[in-house]
């Protein structure tokens, strides 16, 4: 999905690179009838919500069956609600994100490499072992829940993949995160409707 995030170049290329055509779209008639769909997002939630309002888009998220990956703000706003702006989201998922809480040896938003702790298993993390490493850039976070898949930690725990039937998110970005983020794309590439 065209959500106005400025990864898409990288994350167009890291699903050639699998073999995958990777079509960036605001269309909904188009988005409905793919056979993924990616919710890409980088910046504020307020403002990429209104992107997806004025482009007719929320009720077609809504109504999707086929698997669908939130990265980064595209999986906080797969959540209820987050903190930052007190702002609606999706409701696809449970719950809000929140912000992360600055500490001396924990600036924000939290940039860099950490470890991923498998929390159940799942055909997401197929492939990748527990303690591999995932590169973030964020200033929000999405508590452990039940459907959280993997965690992190980053002054507290925080879910790093997540999943609810065919809703996925990943709070890291995969496509910046070498082998370890194409194995997880190669994975989503994999699940059935």
């Amino acid at each position: 999905m065209d959500s106005g995030g400025a990864n898409l170049a990288s994350l167009r290329f890291a699903f050639e690179r699998l073999g995958a055509r990777a079509e960036v779209t605001q269309e909904g008639s188009t988005i409905a009838s793919a056979e993924r769909i990616v919710l890409p997002g980088v910046g504020a939630a307020g403002h990429a919500m209104e992107r997806l309002r004025s482009a007719g888009l929320v009720n077609v998220l809504r109504t999707l069956t086929q698997p669908v990956l939130g990265i980064c703000l595209g999986m906080q706003l797969l959540l209820e609600r987050t903190e930052e702006d007190q702002t609606r989201c999706l409701g696809l998922l449970p719950g809000a994100a929140q912000r992360l809480r600055r500490a001396p040896d924990r600036p924000v938003p939290h940039m860099g490499w950490n470890v991923l702790r498998h929390v159940k298993a799942d055909p997401l993390l197929e492939g990748i072992p527990d303690g591999e490493y995932a590169y973030f850039v964020h200033s929000y976070a999405m508590p452990v829940t039940e459907h959280t898949v993997a965690s992190s930690e980053y002054g507290i725990g925080l879910s790093a993949v997540v999943r609810r039937g065919n809703f996925c998110g990943t709070q890291f970005h995969p496509e910046r995160s070498g082998k370890t983020g194409a194995r997880l794309l190669e994975n989503f590439l994999r699940l059935g409707p």
